[in-house]
């Protein structure tokens, strides 16, 4: 049993009643909860100070936290995270989200990103928060690699695909590189892949540059594997990140020290700084998975939560996540079953079309 687990046990029904109602009240609201509130709410008639007592009591565990004087409390991440973890119920999902979500798949097209951008909207707009959806990679076969110098520290690499996919990367060449030795190297690797994924090409191509290094002029073998680094980093490992409903998180009282904070997150996510831990983070289970504040570094700043939950191709493998962003006072209950049904329908999506 977890700390959360043994603090809860540990509590007696009055406690464990007054957390329950003070963390539920503040995310309905995000107002702090005060003792003569709970008085009216309690399911046994208490005195306000016996409920003040026991407020004090569940603030010196960590529980709770008073903003100002006198105006009662609100729950700390740490009570968050136990009330999620013990007392939360799941609702069902409401059948108008269900049609809402159900809508964005209802196309016959092929057009599997278009469809991924339409499940982050329609993410958005269920939950007023922000979506974001992790696409995986394009894994077809590749017909065709070109080089194309932009400048003398860029280079764009074209990927042509065998179903018409094509896929444009920028990265950093090594210096000196001419368009003699971006032919060679295209023509170094047109050589090797037909039929071959990019998953397939990396082990290939790596055992042939060892083999065959002394054929290939040492800036076309330099531009290879340069080109190769693009498709091999970390941060490419999904092929991108949706976002929307970064208008969700802004409401129309939030100071300045908060848009402040949202800003920050949201460059974040652009740059896709961290955003390759998401499926680390998921990939211990196929259920959701709850992360409140500072529990996932890529939201410390902005006190966000996330809700997000991983989805499958046909083999089982996961490729992706859907989620949901937004304040530490999300309707976790209502917001949970959403994101799943969601993670479920895209990984059908993915297996159908792929």
């Amino acid at each position: 049993m977890n700390d959360a687990g043994r603090i809860l046990e540990e509590m007696n029904d009055r406690s464990r009643e007054v957390f329950r109602r003070v963390v539920e009240s503040y995310l309905a609201t995000g107002d702090p909860v005060g003792s003569r509130t709970l008085t009216r709410d309690m399911s046994e008639k208490v005195s306000a100070a016996t409920i003040r007592n026991v407020m004090q009591d569940l603030e010196y565990l960590g529980l709770l936290d008073s903003p100002h004087v006198s105006a009662g409390r609100v729950p700390t991440q740490e009570g968050l995270r136990m009330f999620v973890d013990g007392l939360l119920e799941i609702g069902d999902l409401q059948n108008d989200d269900r049609r809402t979500i159900d809508a964005t798949l209802g196309s016959n097209s092929q057009d599997v990103a278009a469809a991924l951008d339409r499940v982050g909207s329609a993410l958005s707009g269920v939950t007023h928060g922000a979506s974001l959806v992790l696409a995986p990679k394009h894994e077809a076969p590749i017909k065709h690699i070109e080089f194309v110098g932009l400048g003398h520290d860029r280079a764009l690499v074209v990927l042509v695909f065998a179903d018409g996919h094509v896929e444009n990367r920028i990265f950093n060449p090594p210096p000196g590189q001419t368009p003699s030795s971006m032919r060679e190297a295209a023509n170094f690797l047109n050589a090797l892949i037909e039929g071959k994924t990019l998953s397939d090409l990396q082990t290939v191509i790596a055992k042939q540059i060892n083999e065959r290094r002394r054929e290939i002029d040492q800036l076309a073998h330099a531009m290879v594997e340069s080109g190769l680094a693009v498709w091999d980093g970390e941060s490419e490992s999904y092929e991108r990140l949706i976002v929307r409903g970064r208008a969700n998180l802004l409401g129309s009282e939030t100071e300045e020290a908060e848009l402040e904070r949202i800003r920050i997150l949201f460059d974040d996510l652009e740059r896709k700084r961290d955003i390759a831990e998401f499926l680390e983070l998921t990939d211990e289970g196929e259920g959701v998975r709850i992360f409140i504040g500072s529990e996932n570094k890529l939201f410390s700043l902005s006190g966000s939560s996330l809700v997000v939950s991983p989805y499958m191709n046909a083999d089982r493998k996961i490729i992706g996540a859907v989620g949901v962003i937004g304040p530490t006072r999300l309707n976790y209950g209502r917001i949970v079953p959403i994101v799943n049904y969601t993670a479920q329908l895209v990984g059908k999506l993915i297996a159908d079309r792929s």
